[in-house]
């Protein structure tokens, strides 16, 4: 009998383990079809933009619209090289970006290690003030800040358009999150040894942060490259233009080469793309152990 029993429960087990089985592959299903629909909703803009860019301005413009072009136009991607000076605007954008985004990680990574690993009176009430000016809208800066760049002459230069978006608090507080997980004793260890705090952040804690720098890398290189309200206000000819100020050339008073603008706005975002999938596993990685790693 108590044989019997055991069989019994034994069965009961593997009834109820190949239940919870299907309920979660059809959970998982259910998660990964709703994702897929969302990242298909998410992707039309970006389908419908690559689509038009061959297709001619009229065919742009025919209602109803239609998604495959009748006649295929790549001609259109020399059309919009030429129609503007896109070659500058693309190592404008370029130029700017990775500056902003190299200073960015630097000074980022210097504030966040004093706040996380230099113990001084007032580091935390002085991280929170730092903190708070996230909760200030960037617009309410523009005039004053403009007005200080006018005073400077930096109107319609590089560094006008460089330095006033060189420095980050959402930066620091990333690596702040980052750099608190990491042992206090691999630090304390080469201090006994006679390494600086340089030495220190440089051999030390950068090299293990790799993947939350990366991370803020390519949040300010994006964020950098789709720009468009500081650029705006700052840039006053095509020698400073970045592409996102650029497009605006497609853009008449009475009417907008849409095909053209399509075709300069897909090569614009090839960049952002490449950048992403050549960065995307430490992308990935340094949201997950950057985001919600403090102690």
């Amino acid at each position: 009998m108590g044989i019997s029993v055991n069989t019994n429960l034994s069965d009961t087990q593997r009834k109820s383990f190949a239940g919870k089985r299907r309920r979660e592959l059809v959970i998982a299903a259910g998660s990964y079809t709703l994702l897929a629909l969302l990242a298909f909703l998410t992707l039309i803009p970006i389908i419908w933009m690559i689509l038009s860019s061959f297709k001619s301005q009229n065919e742009v413009l025919h209602f109803p619209p239609s998604w495959l072009p009748e006649v295929w136009h790549p001609d259109n991607y020399v059309q919009a090289i030429n129609f503007a000076p896109f070659g500058q605007y693309l190592l404008n954008t370029l130029l700017i970006a990775i500056s902003v985004t190299v200073i960015v990680v630097l000074t980022s990574a210097m504030a966040a290690y004093a706040f996380a690993r230099l113990r001084f009176r007032g580091r935390d009430l002085l991280f929170l003030v730092y903190l708070s000016t996230l909760m200030v809208p960037g617009q309410v800066t523009i005039i004053p800040l403009f007005i200080l760049m006018r005073d400077l002459g930096w109107i319609d230069s590089y560094q006008g358009l460089i330095i006033p978006q060189a420095f980050s608090a959402f930066g620091t507080f990333l690596l702040r999150q980052f750099f608190l997980t990491i042992p206090y004793e691999l630090e304390d260890a080469a201090r006994i040894d006679g390494a600086s705090r340089f030495r220190c952040f440089f051999q030390i804690v950068a090299p293990l942060a790799g993947p939350a720098l990366a991370t803020l890398a390519v949040f300010s290189f994006l964020f950098q490259w789709n720009n468009l309200l500081w650029p705006l206000i700052m840039s006053n000819s095509d020698a400073t233009f970045p592409i996102a100020v650029g497009l605006r050339n497609f853009q008449g008073q009475f009417a907008n080469v849409w095909n053209l603008l399509m075709a300069a706005a897909t090569m614009a975002t090839i960049p952002v793309i490449a950048v992403y999938m050549f960065t995307q596993r430490w992308f990935v990685k340094g949201i997950v152990i950057s985001g919600f790693g403090g102690r």
